[in-house]
């Protein structure tokens, strides 16, 4: 469980009546998402509350009346996807700092300049956001955040989500060193073996993966990888 003074509070009104419970603020997000989420495992205490800095509880009967149920992890989970969440200025101060570094992450990670085809530093994205005025919600998804941060950041840079198709040809030698890495990027076709005993490949990663997949096969095989951008 989490410790009471992490937790937010998630509130939801109904027929009269107010319900609240102390949750992990990041399995609220989750919950949100439609993730598989132990909630039991997520509440500060296993109790709904009719005022939860009161410490005031609903008995099990009006519970079921209104949910129909008394589990207390499926009753906070229908608060949480019904009702709103309570946080302090600290908590959703840390809250947005999360969210922004994910949204950073994600973009830096898929999107490119569409005239270079190079992928955007995390520094320049966020340097963008800034400019932009961009406005991070701690609560909604990363991913539907992502789609709108671009479309603030497009009159600032040159950006689209993307992803690259990159030939890549190694020693037979190097090869075992780095196909569990390279699997782990992308998706990966057209593999083959060549008559002087090379492998080739196509990797499908995203955009801003590019620059970390060629420094870990320059690492992995001191420069001798080769690479080239398919069209």
């Amino acid at each position: 469980m989490v410790k009471v003074e992490d937790a937010v509070v998630a509130r939801w009104e109904t027929q009269g009546s107010r319900f609240e419970v102390l949750v992990d603020p990041e399995a609220v997000q989750a919950i949100k998402d439609g993730k598989e989420v132990n909630v039991a495992g997520k509440l500060a205490m296993d109790h709904v509350f009719k005022d939860a800095k009161k410490g005031d509880k609903i008995s099990e009967e009006h519970l079921e009346k209104i949910f129909h149920t008394r589990s207390i992890p499926d009753i906070a989970k229908q608060i949480i996807l019904k009702g709103e969440v309570q946080v302090t200025t600290d908590q959703r101060h840390k809250l947005l700092e999360a969210k922004h570094r994910q949204i950073v992450a994600e973009i830096a990670r898929n999107a490119m300049n569409p005239q270079t085809g190079a992928p955007h530093p995390p520094a320049r994205i966020e340097a963008a956001m800034v400019e932009a005025k961009v406005h991070i919600d701690p609560f909604r998804s990363v991913d539907l955040q992502v789609q709108e941060v671009i479309q603030k950041l497009r009159p600032l840079l040159p950006i689209r989500l993307d992803t690259a198709r990159v030939r890549i040809r190694l020693r037979a030698q190097d090869y075992p060193k780095v196909i569990g890495e390279i699997k782990g990027l992308g998706r990966l076709s057209d593999e083959q073996w060549m008559p002087d005993g090379a492998w080739s490949g196509v990797l499908e990663i995203p955009a801003g993966v590019q620059t970390e997949l060629y420094e870990k096969l320059n690492a992995r095989t001191k420069g001798a990888a080769e690479t080239t951008l398919v069209k």
